[in-house]
This record gives structure tokens, C-alpha cells and sequence, in this order.
């Protein structure tokens, strides 16, 4: 189900709604498809609607011509709400090569026809380089305005041109190529950076090859004739490419290298289509009246809309301030049918000028609210500040008393959500009876282990409800609390159990998803080494480090083969350990849920290993169709892209727990990343944390968080639950990233909803308010941000993420990305306060502030903190408090 942004004309934190008089702003009609992915909020403007300006005249038919007059009177009100949505357009990126100014000499020429601040990423592959896939280009190649990126690449802006014969504007660059300078392709991504968006070819990169042929390597993509676009499915290549293969077979090794005169590439000129996200501005006005009918005083609502496609009006009305939907007697509007006995739906019918649509209501004067949302075609859904659209059916006055009204609710929204589930809650017998039978599950599942805390009692267990919003029970409903440490003074222990720390962990994820680039991503990070220790991480993550088909590393093919993109199996190994002069652990990014195999079977299936652990398909699971495993079912969710290892095989377990055990000895690896844990259970991980005994080990547990109506709900508890359950199978002997905590700071602070960051019981909604020794706090990594952009962090906002990590409990993680931008000193701050004053994973957190636009706690007794634009000073009364950081919408303070 898609959302869409409703962004707000006035700033959401505002206490007190903002109210303009002024003439009924104009439809602008809009009629392109809409594809969004955003809900946030609407803005609203109160006016008086005059008789002369009044828009509606033309927009109904001849029939409503009484209606019309009635809303012609000086007393009709109109409330226009703007809604900011997002609609992909459709455009392409061309990529032309021409004859240059020499006679051999070529010019290439990148553009798109889409509206942005374009910049080409780009870089070459030499001739006989064989070690790295991207290069700086010859100086005399770079255009003007280029900006060098490290050693590896080259940022150039697209230039503004002449309009397309579309009427688009272009936005191209040029590339002059000299002949005779050895370079074998040109790679390059676009990025738009209005969007910070990267566009790839079905996420890899885009390719332009220059020569014939190239000697054979295996760590070369290797370029052919012409343009020749990589598509990002392993193992799928382009027409052209397979075609050029084919001669080169049939041909002799001596006829495969042509003269230099024919080696050049004729000229070409090659589309690829790309969609982008665009801001459209459309609005819903809603204009009220008192009308007499047969002696009775009814009232007349007008609905119109410039959303463009079918859009229907769910709507109800209310009798008091209780705002309690229920369904007015008819007469309803042609065409309402009733949703559940609760509301109704009237679909919206086009004006008779064409430009948008249009809804006529008439209700008894018994009513004293009118409550709707609005849905777009088949699954967009538009509401307002989170919460219905509501329109008060009274004077205006009684509507001006009741925005107010409003508007000092607001900062309440956070317990009326809570009371409103809460009752919820109790009433629903069926979700009671769902959340015995899922505890009578647990239990017989699975067994609490008892963990050594600071104080040496057994850790209470307390059972959480599930949100009455998730239909399927959840399996697991046990959680384990921690138990606080009380003293100041009282140190944590150091080795409370293998895989865990000591609790004052700060980690780095080292790299992103255009590390392997350079192919020299370890000589990179070693210079690097004593610059991080500085900063003040304790801990850093590196990439996966074995041979793997896709560059990034995360489709492993020969496991002890760690000759890497990123660097051979030396230059690690000097990496590691220039960290551990420094004094930072390092841990391995081990991928354990999937393996790439070296042959096929008798069917064609890739499912034979080779190398040192050359398994056969007895090591797949049976459950995965593309892979025909003759291993047992999986114990998780299957990755698709690999064969899915079978980690109930005992052959299995043994090989990867030597394999552990070889690179924490060979390479001096201290702990693990693991990735995509969800695909195995949590079991098998404490049998490879017990056998390579790591000083630090965290898991990937990523999956969705809980929606109703697109809009992610308050209470989390269902997601945390699952990751709670993951990290309960290990036995307690590995973390797992707090994926709940990041996708709740997502709208807090975006959309100024900072009442989120507490849940019911006044503690942190993340895994870190349960958990918080195993919970690993991050903001952004390789997945959901960089080039990959599958999650990224709400923009502007990461300060203030970083402003809550890292004075709260649990292991924070900083990304690579954000300490080699603006941003690095800021955190460099944040790390100094957090080690300064020894906030650990277990710190108490005491909850100030969790409201609409303000977001404060007490750690320790020691730091105080806000976020959001709000007002928090800390209390004064018991102690006092010096201001040690601020910057944009946080400040910290130290007790002193």
C-alpha cells in the first residue's frame, strides 16, 4: 500500500494553528498518474468565502441550482487544506558518443531531460589495469567544474542546454576522449542531489565501453563493443555482450586482437528510461453553510479536490467532542454505499469544467462535526496532522473556538492515541484470546535462559499485549527487561558473556556500498585508522572479505578465498591490525545465510560448491524452489538470489564454525556483523558464537514495521518483539541492530510527531526500552542509505538521530558516510560526552518530554538532552546543569 506526503503549510510544532482570511485559493488541476510513498500531513487555510468569489458557481450541474445559491451567502466558510504529494514522472538518462575533433577521437556526451541538480559520478577502467574497476581519468579529460573524489572517481555537474524537441530541458555534460590513452570503459552513476538520489542500471552501474577486447581477469568486468548497459541481476548479461562473446570464441587467440585503428567503437547513441519523485501541490476545500429546507435549517458541505484520478470521500459525523464516527440518515449523496456500518463512501464526481471533482453533502443541523478521509484511487489514503480531517458544523465562531480547541490537543495527541488503543485493547475478547494461545506457544518453544546482569537476581519476566492493530498473532510474546545499573561508580563487567562487550562500545560501519571501487578500500582504511581512534569509536565494522560474485561482497562464493574488491588477503590482515595499535577491535562482516555455488547440477541448478567447503545440494534447503536443496526445510525466510544454506546439516555447522575459528586466527577478526540472520535461527548463531568465543557480535534482523492505513502505527511492541525473540534464541550471546528504534525516529522527526519516541509505559520504543545491552542503535547504513537508498534517513534530520543514539543506552553506530561529511565534528562532540560521561548500554533513561515537537530525557542523572524544536530546559531543583552541545533542533546538557 502506497502513502503520500501531506506536507504542512504552517510548521507542524506550532502550539497554535495559524488562521489567514483572504479570497478561496484556486484549484490547480493536475492530471498525471500519482504514485507516492509518503504520509505525513495537510495544511489548512480558515477563510470567509465571499459571495463575488465564491469558485463552486460552475462546478455542479443545473439541477443545483438551490444549493448553489445557499452557498453564495456572506456566512459560508471554506477550508482549504493543501496536500503535497509526490508523482513519479518518467524521463531518461542518453548517453551519446560522437566522432571528436581529432580524427580518432572521440566525444562522449551523458544528459537527462528531467528537472534537477544533475551530477555525473563517474570514473575509467584502464586498458591493463587489472586490480581496480574505477580510476581517475587523465587531467586533461576532466571538464571544467569537476571535483575529484579520493583517487577513484570524478564529480562533474550537468549543464542546463536547449530545450528537447519535447520542449524538455537537457542537462548534459561532455567528455572529450583522446585517442591512444589507454582506456578501456567509462563508468559512472548520476545522482541528483535536490533528491540525494543515485540512478543506476538495475543497481549497478552504467558502462560505456571503448575497445574491442581485453585480456581475460576475472576481477574485470570486462568491457566490449559499444555501449553495453550491466544489468544488476547476477549472471544475466546484455544481447551485445553475449553476442561479442560468441565471436570470440570461435575466433583464434591471434585474430581476438585487432589492429588499434579498428579497436575504436563506432559512434552510438543509447536511452534509458528513469522515473523520478517530483513535488505536486494539490489541495481539498470543504465549504459549509446553513440552508432552510421544508421549514427545517440543514447543513449544505461542498467538497472539492484538484487530485487527480478517482478519489473517494470516506466520511462520517460526530455529535460531540468525543469525535465518534457514526453514520448520519439518509438522504446520502447518489452513489454512498456504508463501510461497516461506521461511515460511508461517496465517490467524487468530476466538475462539468473538467478541472478536478467535486462532493455535495446535506446533514441535519443535530450534528456537530463533520469527519472524513480521503482515499486516491486504489490504495493512497490522505488524513490530516495523522488524524482525520474534521470539520466543525456550527457558527464560525464556535469553528475558530473549536481550531483553537484544537490546537492545544495537539500536544496531547501522543495519550489520546495510547487511551484510545488501550480500550481497544480491552474490548477486543478475539486479540485476548490470540495472545494466550501465542504465550502457550512460547512456552513450549522456547526456554528463558537467565543472564549474569550487575545485580546477580533473575531477570524479571513480564508479558507483553500485542497492538490491537496487527491481525496475526505474534508467535513469541516474552520479553526480557534489564536490570539498571543503580550506582555511578559501579563499573560494568567486562566480559559478561562471549559476543556481548563490556557495555561502552561506540562502532563505526568503515565503509558504504562504493567502498570496492577504489579496490584498494583496506590501504584507504589503514591510513584512516588513527583519525577513528581519535574520533573515539571503540569498535569498527568492516566489509565482507570474501571472493563474491556481486563486488559489494554479499554473495560469497569461496569462503576462505579473501582476495576482495576491497584488497587481498595481506593487505586485511595489516589493516586489522593497524586498528588493534590504535586501540580499536574490528569485527568481520560474515554472511552465513547464503553461498554462490562453483557448478551446476544434473538439471542446470547452481547448487554445487567447490573451494575448501566444496558441499554439494544436500547444504540448500528443500523449501526454495530456484535452487532444488536436498536439505531440510529452512528455519527462516529465504533470500532469493542464492542458494539458502541449510544450517540444520551438522556438516554445515562444522565447516562454518572452523571457518569462524580460522578467521579469528588467520586475520585477527574480534567479532561479528552478521548478515541477513532472519534467514536461520537463532540457535545456530550461539553454536558459531560459542565456538569462535567473539569479543562482539550483532545481527541483522530487518523486516517491516507495523502500518494501519499507511501510517505507521504508535505501538511497535510486535516488531521489537521480533527481534527480542532472535536475540533469545542466541541465548543472549549476540546483539541485533535496534531497526525498531531507527524507523520510529524516522517520523518523529520528520514529521514533528517526537510523542512517538515514548511508548505506553514511558520508556524508549525501541529495542533499547527492553533490551538495551543486545541493542544495537544506528541511523543509517549500506542498505538504507548511500548509493542503495532503501531507507534513508529523513534529510537534515541526522544530527538529531545521532543526538539520541548516542546519549541513550544500548551500542550506537555511526555510518561512514556521515563522520567523512559536515557532520563529523558534531559527532566527534557527541562521542566525547558519551565516553566523558561513561553512558553505557545499560544507562537509565528518564523520559522528560515526548511531545508533538519535543522529544527530552535525563540519562544516568548526568546528561540531559532534546530534540525537536520545542522548549525543554532540564529541572534545576536537585542539581545543575551547564549547556555542552547544540546545534540544529538538539542540545545536551551536563550535570555539573
Amino acid at each position: 500500500m502506497s502513502t503520500v506526503a501531506l506536507e504542512t503549510l504552517f510548521p507542524l510544532c506550532r502550539r497554535k494553528p495559524s488562521f489567514h482570511r483572504h479570497k478561496p485559493i484556486p484549484l490547480r488541476p493536475f492530471f498525471v498518474t500519482c504514485s507516492s510513498n509518503l504520509n505525513d500531513d495537510a495544511s489548512f487555510i480558515f477563510h470567509q468565502q465571499p459571495r463575488k468569489t465564491l469558485s463552486p458557481v460552475h462546478a455542479v450541474s443545473h439541477t443545483d441550482t438551490s444549493v448553489l445559491h445557499s452557498l453564495q451567502c456572506p456566512h459560508t466558510i471554506t477550508n482549504t487544506f493543501l496536500i503535497n504529494t509526490t508523482e513519479t514522472v518518467e524521463g531518461k538518462i542518453f548517453v551519446r558518443l560522437d566522432h571528436g575533433k581529432g580524427l580518432r577521437d572521440r566525444e562522449l556526451t551523458v544528459g537527462c531531460n528531467l528537472p534537477g541538480k544533475w551530477i555525473l559520478h563517474w570514473g575509467v577502467t584502464y586498458v591493463d589495469d587489472v586490480g581496480r574497476e574505477w580510476d581517475q581519468p587523465p587531467r586533461d579529460m576532466i571538464p571544467p567544474g569537476s571535483i575529484l573524489i579520493k583517487d577513484y572517481a570524478i564529480e562533474t555537474p550537468l549543464k542546463e542546454s536547449s530545450l528537447s524537441a519535447e520542449g524538455d530541458t537537457l542537462h548534459e555534460i561532455r567528455i572529450d576522449l583522446k585517442a591512444n590513452n589507454g582506456i578501456a570503459a567509462i563508468n559512472f552513476v548520476l545522482k541528483d542531489e535536490e533528491t540525494e538520489a543515485w540512478y543506476k542500471n538495475k543497481r549497478r552501474d552504467f558502462k560505456v565501453s571503448l575497445v574491442n577486447n581485453l585480456k581475460e581477469d576475472n576481477s574485470i568486468i570486462g568491457p566490449k563493443w559499444g555501449f553495453d548497459l550491466w544489468p544488476g541481476n547476477l549472471g544475466q548479461i546484455s544481447k551485445m555482450f553475449l553476442q561479442s562473446e560468441e565471436a570470440d570464441q570461435d575466433d583464434s587467440s591471434e585474430s581476438r586482437v585487432p589492429e588499434q585503428d579498428n579497436n575504436q567503437p563506432e559512434s552510438f547513441c543509447e536511452e534509458v528510461p528513469i522515473t523520478k519523485k517530483v513535488l505536486v501541490q494539490n489541495s481539498i476545500s470543504v465549504s459549509t453553510t446553513k440552508c432552510h429546507e421544508s421549514g427545517a435549517v440543514k447543513e449544505l458541505l461542498l467538497l472539492e479536490t484538484d487530485l487527480p484520478g478517482d478519489v473517494v470521500l470516506h466520511w462520517g459525523v460526530c455529535r460531540d467532542d468525543s469525535r465518534k464516527w457514526e453514520v448520519p440518515p439518509r438522504p446520502h449523496p447518489p452513489g454512498t454505499v456504508a463501510f461497516k456500518e461506521r461511515a460511508l463512501r461517496t465517490q467524487f464526481r468530476p466538475r462539468d469544467d473538467g478541472k478536478g471533482s467535486l462532493a455535495l453533502i446535506t446533514l441535519e443541523e443535530e450534528f456537530s462535526g463533520f469527519m472524513f478521509v480521503l482515499k486516491q484511487n486504489e490504495n493512497t489514503w490522505f488524513k490530516y496532522n495523522g488524524h482525520d480531517f474534521y470539520i466543525p458544523l456550527s457558527s464560525s465562531s464556535s469553528f475558530l473556538n473549536s481550531g483553537n480547541k484544537e490546537g492545544q490537543s495537539e500536544d496531547n495527541s501522543s495519550e489520546k492515541i495510547q487511551r484510545t488503543k488501550s480500550k481497544m485493547a480491552q474490548r477486543s475478547i478475539f486479540q485476548e484470546i490470540e495472545r494466550l494461545a501465542a504465550e502457550a506457544y512460547n512456552i513450549f518453544r522456547i526456554s528463558i535462559p537467565t543472564f549474569s546482569e550487575e545485580t546477580a537476581a533473575e531477570p524479571e519476566v513480564t508479558i507483553v499485549e500485542p497492538e490491537t492493530s496487527i491481525v496475526e498473532p505474534q508467535a513469541t510474546t516474552i520479553v526480557i527487561p534489564e536490570t539498571s545499573v543503580e550506582s555511578e561508580t559501579q563499573s560494568l563487567d567486562p566480559k559478561i558473556c562471549s559476543g556481548t562487550g563490556t557495555g561502552y562500545e561506540i562502532l563505526c560501519q568503515a565503509f558504504n556500498w562504493e567502498s570496492h571501487k577504489s579496490g584498494r578500500w583496506y590501504i584507504e582504511l589503514k591510513e584512516m585508522a588513527s583519525e577513528l581512534a581519535s574520533l573515539g569509536f571503540t569498535v569498527v565494522w568492516l566489509p565482507p572479505p570474501t571472493e563474491s560474485v556481486s563486488p559489494e561482497g554479499y554473495m560469497p562464493k569461496d569462503l576462505y578465498n579473501l582476495n576482495s574488491r576491497y584488497g587481498n588477503i595481506d593487505e586485511l590482515k595489516d589493516l586489522v591490525k593497524r586498528f588493534h595499535e590504535v586501540g580499536i577491535k574490528v569485527l568481520g562482516d560474515a554472511v552465513l545465510n547464503h553461498r554462490c555455488a562453483h557448478y551446476q547440477n544434473q538439471n542446470g541448478i547452481w547448487n554445487i560448491f567447490g573451494g575448501p567447503l566444496n558441499w554439494d545440494d544436500r547444504a540448500v534447503v528443500a523449501d526454495d524452489p530456484h535452487f532444488q536443496g536436498r536439505g531440510n526445510k529452512s528455519s527462516g525466510d529465504n533470500f532469493h538470489a542464492a542458494p539458502n544454506i541449510d544450517h540444520s546439516q551438522e556438516f554445515v555447522r562444522k565447516d562454518l564454525k572452523e571457518w569462524l575459528c580460522w578467521l579469528r586466527k588467520e586475520v585477527g577478526y574480534d567479532g561479528w556483523r552478521l548478515d541477513f540472520v532472519r534467514g536461520f535461527w537463532g540457535g545456530y548463531v550461539k553454536d558459531y558464537i560459542d565456538a569462535s568465543e567473539p569479543y562482539f557480535s550483532v545481527g541483522e534482523y530487518w523486516d517491516s514495521l507495523s502500518y494501519t492505513y499507511s501510517e505507521m502505527d504508535h505501538n511497535q511492541d510486535a516488531h521489537r518483539q521480533r527481534i527480542i525473540d532472535w536475540i533469545n534464541a542466541t541465548n543472549g550471546t549476540s546483539g541485533a541492530f535496534d531497526v525498531t528504534t531507527k524507523g520510529i525516529l524516522h517520523p518523529a522527526l520528520e514529521r514533528c510527531e517526537y510523542w512517538r519516541l515514548s511508548d505506553e509505559k514511558g520508556k524508549p520504543p525501541g529495542v533499547l526500552g527492553w533490551w538495551p545491552s543486545r541493542a544495537v542503535t544506528f541511523i543509517e547504513n549500506h542498505d538504507t542509505g548511500s548509493t542503495q537508498g532503501h531507507w534513508r534517513f529523513p534529510s537534515g534530520k541526522q544530527m538529531q538521530g545521532y543526538a539520541y543514539i548516542l546519549t541513550h543506552p544500548g551500542t550506537p553506530s555511526v555510518f561512514y558516510d556521515h563522520i567523512s561529511s559536515h557532520d563529523k565534528s558534531e559527532i566527534a562532540s557527541l562521542i566525547s560526552l558519551r565516553k566523558r560521561n561513561k553512558i553505557h548500554c545499560r544507562s537509565r533513561v528518564q523520559i522528560s518530554k515526548a511531545e508533538k515537537d519535543v522529544y527530552a530525557a535525563i540519562i544516568d542523572e548526568k546528561v540531559a538532552m532534546k530534540i525537536g524544536p520545542g522548549h525543554f530546559e532540564p529541572p534545576s531543583d536537585s542539581q545543575k546543569w551547564s549547556l555542552a552541545i547544540e546545534g540544529k533542533d538538539y542540545k545536551i546538557w551536563e550535570a555539573s
